[in-house]
């Protein structure tokens, strides 16, 4: 993606997701603009008439009432995702290829046998990125106690890609480009 857009998610639910360029020198003050920036964006889209997106207390992003969203970023690209109704939001976008070390330590032995090349159709950099979104979505329930993301599980069921901790599940969305794994996980 090299400009400010829309992206195209097929079956997943109504959502907008807008990208936004983080412009030189492309620091930590950029990325906060840039995702505020396709935070803006996507409420727009999605139909709200508040498009500020402040800080929470904690520093996580707090979107208006009745806009569930989610704000990741690289050095390079911020991404915002709003789904309007939904309970909670998670968005994440990785560039980075993920090392066999790295994916044996956060992908569980049968997320690597069953999602992976050759049985599977995920990269590693999908099901980290998948990991990351999930975790943003189900952050938010209050009894998750101290969890990290890679302890979340992922399978797949009816086709779809689940994430699941301690009996809680949501779907996560998944959509690769060539230099970007983009993930998008929603609680109804």
């Amino acid at each position: 993606m090299t400009a400010e857009q829309a992206v195209p998610w097929g079956a997943a639910p109504e959502m907008s997701m807008q990208t936004s360029l983080v412009p030189p020198p492309h620091g930590p003050a950029e990325q906060f603009t840039a995702g505020r920036r396709a935070a803006a964006a996507a409420l727009a889209a999605a139909g709200a008439i508040e498009r500020t997106v402040p800080r929470a207390r904690g520093g996580r992003p707090l979107f208006p009432q009745g806009f569930a969203g989610s704000i990741s970023h690289t050095d390079r690209l911020a991404v915002a995702v709003v789904a309007p109704g939904a309970e909670a939001v998670g968005v994440d976008i990785e560039p980075t290829t993920i090392t066999p070390r790295v994916a044996a330590f956060i992908l569980r032995e049968q997320e690597r046998r069953l999602l992976l090349p050759p049985a599977g159709s995920y990269t590693a950099r999908d099901l980290f990125a998948a990991k990351e979104a999930a975790f943003k979505a189900m952050n938010c329930l209050g009894t998750m106690g101290e969890f990290l993301f890679w302890q979340i599980g992922l399978s797949r069921s009816d086709g779809a890609l689940i994430a699941t901790y301690r009996g809680e599940s949501v779907p996560v969305w998944i959509r690769s480009e060539v230099d970007l794994s983009f993930a998008v996980a929603i609680r109804r």
